[in-house]
């Protein structure tokens, strides 16, 4: 079979041919059909993680894919099985991770064949191709678990999204689908009036208007929003307090800006602000995202679709910032 691996030494992908590998005790092998990828892929490239004990490391974390041989006492699923990858390490529920769940990174997804425990698998929704299907283990249950699990969204609620990619645009997708507004702080016009159409009730150009908390008070008469997604880290979570309303919520998802965050402690206490780290979520929450897609017959937003052998120029899309996800299919 075929795969990409990275290889630190020689700083660049690879497309590589090893063997299929054998399922073993509860683990199930899966053909691949699409991986979405995220920014953490590209982080891999740039050498934000140590290479596997053999100097190599497979990127990918989502898949979508069709269950083609059982291990042994593998019971979950069966041959012919459509599955998801769950993303998280053996955190099933709960309010917090074991801790590997945030200390060993699930990779390994690009290539045609993965083995993967039993465990770490969830049907997709009936109504999503393997393309679609697989933006939902990283960016959907991120938005998912950060407004519905956690944040407990509902109807007339306002809700800040910060930006266009994978993450912002489930946001808004499931803000909207509970009733909420939901206003976007983005860099254009045009994907301003791209949000629109998936939910999206308002937009602030941040390039036109820097202080963009302060148009969020102004859209809400004062009173600012119950949720802000910040995406950036830095200052930008100063913004991000100000526009917030009395106890709302800010969930801390990318930082895309800055490895650090400021912001002024006054305001944080005087509204009983709360700033919440979001790593992803839990399988159940996982499977409750499923149900609500299903039901809700949403559609994740894809800007493109790559080949599997144009992968490298997959991750330069990535880089430059897409309007919602970016796919590579076998």
């Amino acid at each position: 079979m075929q795969r990409w691996e990275y290889r630190p030494q020689e700083r660049g992908l690879a497309q590589c041919d090893v063997p299929i590998p054998e399922p073993g005790p509860r683990e199930a092998l899966v053909k691949v059909k699409a991986v979405s990828l995220n920014y953490r892929d590209a982080a891999l490239i740039d050498g934000a993680m140590d290479s596997g004990p053999d100097g190599v490391l497979v990127p990918g974390s989502d898949m979508s894919g069709e269950v083609v041989r059982l291990g042994p006492d593998t019971k979950r699923f069966s041959i012919g099985d459509r599955v998801i990858s769950a993303d998280t390490m053996n955190w099933i529920d709960g309010p917090a991770p074991p801790y590997e769940t945030n200390s060993v990174p699930l990779l390994g997804r690009l290539a045609e064949y993965v083995c993967v425990p039993e465990d770490r698998l969830v049907a997709p929704p009936q109504n999503l191709t393997h393309v679609e299907a697989s933006t939902l283990p990283v960016a959907g249950l991120t938005a998912w678990f950060a407004l519905v699990e956690l944040g407990h969204v509902r109807a007339g609620q306002t809700v800040v999204v910060q930006g266009t990619g994978g993450v912002a645009l489930f946001a808004v997708q499931f803000a909207a689908a509970h009733g909420a507004r939901v206003i976007v702080v983005t860099s254009s016009d045009e994907k301003i009036e791209r949000a629109r159409a998936v939910g999206a009730s308002d937009g602030i150009n941040r390039q036109t208007h820097p202080a963009w908390h302060e148009r969020v008070l102004e859209l809400t008469d004062g009173f600012g929003a119950h949720h802000v997604l910040e995406m950036s880290g830095g200052e930008n979570l100063g913004f991000s307090v100000v526009a917030l309303a009395l106890g709302g919520r800010i969930s801390l998802v990318g930082l895309l800006g800055s490895s650090e965050i400021r912001a002024p402690i006054g305001p944080i206490l005087f509204k009983r602000a709360q700033i919440v780290g979001i790593g992803v979520g839990h399988r159940r929450a996982q499977e409750d995202m499923v149900a609500a897609i299903d039901r809700l017959s949403l559609r994740p937003v894809i800007d493109r679709t790559y080949p599997f052998a144009q992968t490298p120029e997959a991750i330069a899309h990535l880089r430059r910032g897409p309007f919602g996800k970016i796919v590579v299919s076998m």
